[in-house]
């Protein structure tokens, strides 16, 4: 019997793949728990659509990541930091703080896991940081460090 998986099912597959069973394990525990739809023309046509209009999200989700992007690497964050006399700061800047400026200063919001940063930064001056927007897009950020 072909059904089709509404839910992540252990052993059998992932939500929407199309699987052939057996029918009593269709009729006994699939379709009682709800992890399961006959697989006939209309919960087809239905999962097609369900299909599309999720990829069309993803799309537009990917369309704003690479806007923001284009925006990002325009973009300059002035932080400004204790330093010593060879311009080394005391302390460092993270990305926790280049996430609060990027918002206070352009009202842009980013989550600090995003900014890709090996270490923090200890020096003055600028600074290039990667920012993962999307899984396929990544942008630069320029982050200024001045002495307070």
């Amino acid at each position: 019997m072909k059904v089709i998986l509404l839910k992540d099912v252990k052993g059998q597959g992932k939500k929407g793949e199309i699987k052939s069973v057996s029918e009593g394990y269709a009729n006994n525990f699939l379709f009682p728990q709800q992890l399961a739809a006959p697989a006939n023309e209309s919960s087809m046509k239905v999962l097609e659509n369900q299909k599309k209009a999720e990829q069309r999200k993803k799309d537009e989700e990917k369309a704003e990541a690479v806007e923001l992007g284009k925006k990002l690497e325009t973009l300059t964050v002035q932080l400004k930091a204790k330093s010593g006399k060879d311009g080394r700061l005391f302390g460092a800047i993270t990305s926790k703080q280049v996430a609060e400026e990027l918002e206070k200063q352009f009202k842009i919001k980013v989550d600090k896991r995003k900014i890709l940063m090996e270490d923090s930064i200890r020096t003055l001056g600028v600074t290039e940081v990667g920012v993962k927007l999307h899984p396929e897009v990544t942008s630069k950020l320029k982050v200024h460090a001045t002495e307070e």
